[in-house]
């Protein structure tokens, strides 16, 4: 395609992006060091600070084009040696303009984005001299393939941030990047990248690993990256540096590492998404090298998962992440929030010991257990230090910081003692709402006036926790979900009496906890909880009449879910789920039941339904005999709809009653406090998306254009 029908196609496209924020691509010229010729250097930059970052919207890459028809013209003359793409500092670029593709109505607009993207990047590895990529700050998507059309690459040692993400949301790399990178580094390495990081909650590389995978050919010290990819550059060029790269295995290796691929998609989507697989079709058949036709079917995957419901609601999730995650909705204001500088955890077992080493980790402020007796005590205090030692092993602090540390968490077994003088007091002891206001009580006796009293629990009414103190205004839900390390979602419940201020400093707690906090009606279980007993009740139910194990568990396999419905209980642990489904059957009994199979499990101290002897789940013996099924046999089909509808109306009602402020936040929670899967946009844009909200309750929880192609 020529210049000029770039030019076209971009300016069309320019027309659906609106708000676009534009970057501008700066030629200047440069005498590289030995004698080497003069370099034109291409820096992006979109004007804003540092911290945004520079994205390729139809503008932002008109730009670019128009500055590689200036070196373009340069190379062909002669008065040019090389051409060099950099950006701004700390950011190269991440990638196309996600907030136009969100826009797009049509597969013809969608398609053009992606030709325009290639053909503009195209012409960098179609210069008269050679290129230069120079990643000296995070790099993702089109930042990243853009760099791929290059000859040449350096990274820097610095460079915080580098991936091909598009997976994760619900897209291909499109602009070169399945097509390339296996032609680069050969097809397993392209895989890890482009699969099985993206499936892994978009994992990132640092420098270094770009450099180890191959991707770079050169790694420097972020410091002087620039002044130093420069003299490689010239020394590359005057032929005293020659790069040599490992051969591509075309042959069964190939093979091996796009089936390997398959399997990751399907242990982590299950088939239910399609960009893991549409991008793993082009690895395959990018094997015989024939690069443009690679191209061609980015351009068409592209556009077919633009014009999807995956994309649509990866890229919600993402916002919910990254924009209302941050600024959680209803929170008081931040003014009213007061300092924490010591810390009180009621109970030393595992989940009070994961919260004294977060609180402890993140806040850096004295932290104190106590327990019923001097052993628990020191179980508790001795977890936090061997999780220091093993940060001290990795690496990840010094000695002096994890002597610091360890100096500051202590165990005691008198409240007074050790509360006196602390200004956030959590409890994580058994989940009983006697024993939680009994604590307390005890507590309120011996804290501050000022101290906030918060509770972890999963289920407990916390308004009721409260109501026999003096001050059930400082009394706050604080709910954690287990590996409290890993799970971003805090869940921030406010009790009928608790007032501004000790929500306002809860909030704050979370924030220097880096947690994804959501604001939470007291209501029983709250939201991930109810979300999941009831799918989870729904899935026990149909078992409990008469349908296999096997048939309930694969019918919610189109969903994609993180792990079945039964794993996810034995990772939970089914005395949890009994206890949690037995809180709900009290405040709903027309719609939460408690499984009689499941209790018989618990009784029979049976850690889950399955045993894993053969390397994977199968029903265990034991628990097969504990069955009492009934003769009531669905199809898949049928199971998928009635756990469906089960949790659109449970949804449904939470929001009329206000447990939380919009459907977003439902699936704010799911994601972060469940593992919830991007391309499911957490629960809701999938249920409009397949009928079952209209069917359930009349209408769609979020707006047509919402998680889904505009109107």
């Amino acid at each position: 395609m020529s210049t000029t029908t770039t030019a076209e196609l971009l300016k069309g496209a320019a027309e659906l992006f609106p708000d676009e924020i534009v970057t501008q691509a700066h030629v200047r010229h440069l005498d590289l060091p030995y004698g080497a010729g003069k370099f034109a250097l291409i820096t992006l930059d979109n004007g804003l600070d540092h911290t945004k970052p520079t994205t390729f919207g139809p503008q932002s890459l008109a730009n670019l084009d128009v500055a590689i028809s200036q070196v373009e013209k340069e190379a062909a003359e002669g008065s040019i040696v090389g051409v060099g793409l950099t950006g701004k500092p700390f950011i190269f670029a991440v990638g196309a303009d996600l907030k136009g593709v969100e826009l797009l109505k049509r597969h013809s607009d969608a398609l053009a984005i992606g030709k325009g993207g290639h053909d503009v990047f195209k012409r960098l590895s179609a210069l008269a001299v050679p290129t230069f990529a120079y990643y000296n700050g995070a790099a993702m998507g089109g930042g990243v393939e853009a760099g791929l059309h290059c000859t040449y690459r350096t990274v820097s040692k610095a460079l915080p941030a580098f991936s091909l993400p598009e997976v994760f949301l619900g897209l291909v790399p499109g602009w070169g990047g399945c097509a390339l990178l296996p032609n680069l580094i050969g097809a397993e390495r392209a895989v890890q990248v482009i699969i099985e990081n993206s499936l892994n909650q978009n994992r990132q590389l640092k420098g270094k690993q770009v450099f180890e995978l191959g991707i770079a050919d050169a790694l420097f010290e972020g410091a002087d990256f620039l002044e130093q990819s420069l003299l490689w550059t010239a020394r590359v060029l005057g032929g005293d540096v020659k790069v040599e790269r490992p051969e591509v295995d075309r042959g069964e290796a190939w093979d091996q590492a796009v089936a390997k691929g398959r399997f990751i998609a399907d242990s982590k989507v299950h088939g239910a998404a399609p960009a893991a697989y549409r991008a793993l079709d082009i690895i395959a058949a990018a094997k015989d090298g024939d690069l443009q036709a690679g191209f061609d079917a980015e351009d068409q995957a592209l556009a077919d998962l633009i014009m999807g419901g995956e994309l649509r609601a990866g890229l919600y999730a993402f916002n919910l992440v990254q924009k209302r995650g941050k600024r959680p909705a209803g929170a008081p204001s931040k003014d009213l929030a007061r300092p924490v500088s010591k810390v009180g955890v009621v109970g030393a077992g595992l989940m009070a010991s994961q919260l004294a080493l977060l609180f402890l980790r993140r806040l850096e402020v004295p932290v104190v257990l106590t327990d019923i007796d001097q052993e628990r005590v020191d179980k508790g205090v001795g977890y936090v230090h061997a999780e220091i030692d093993k940060l001290l092993g990795k690496g990840r602090i010094n000695q002096d910081k994890a002597n610091r540390l360890k100096a500051l968490v202590t165990g005691v077994l008198d409240k007074a003692e050790g509360f006196a003088d602390a200004d956030f007091v959590i409890e994580a002891v058994f989940e009983e709402i006697g024993v939680k206001q009994q604590v307390f009580a005890e507590v309120e006796a011996v804290a501050p006036a000022h101290a906030i009293l918060a509770t972890n629990t999963s289920s407990l009414s916390v308004t009721e926790m409260a109501s026999k103190l003096k001050h059930p205004e400082r009394v706050v839900g604080f709910h954690f979900f287990n590996p409290v390390a890993v799970l971003p979602l805090l869940e921030i419940v406010r009790g009928e009496q608790t007032d501004d201020a000790s929500l306002a400093t809860a909030f704050g707690v979370a924030k220097k906890l880096k947690k994804t906090a959501v604001l939470v009606k007291d209501a029983p279980a709250f939201v991930v909880n109810r979300i999941l007993t009831r799918f989870m009740g729904e899935v026990q139910n149909v078992i409990d009449e008469g349908t296999p194990v096997a048939v309930a568990e694969k019918a919610v396999e189109p969903l994609g879910l993180p792990m079945s419905p039964l794993v996810l209980l034995e990772l939970v642990g089914p005395a949890i789920g009994l206890h949690v489904s037995e809180t709900l059957n009290r405040a709903f009994p027309e719609r939460f039941t408690v499984s009689p199979n499941l209790k018989a499990v618990v009784d029979a101290g049976k850690r889950g339904f399955y045993v894993y002897d053969s390397g994977k789940p199968e029903l265990d013996p034991e628990v097969q005999a504990l069955l009492q099924q009934g003769d009531s046999v669905l199809t898949e089909e049928q199971v998928r709809d009635r756990v469906l509808d089960a949790v659109a109306q449970e949804i449904g009602l939470m929001l009329d009653e206000g447990v939380v402020a919009e459907a977003q936040d439902i699936d704010l929670c799911l994601i972060t406090g469940a593992g919830w899967p991007f391309h499911l946009g957490g629960v809701t844009p999938y249920l409009d998306r397949e009928g079952v909200s209209e069917r359930v309750n009349g209408k769609r929880f979020l707006e047509q254009g919402v998680a889904s192609i505009p109107a």
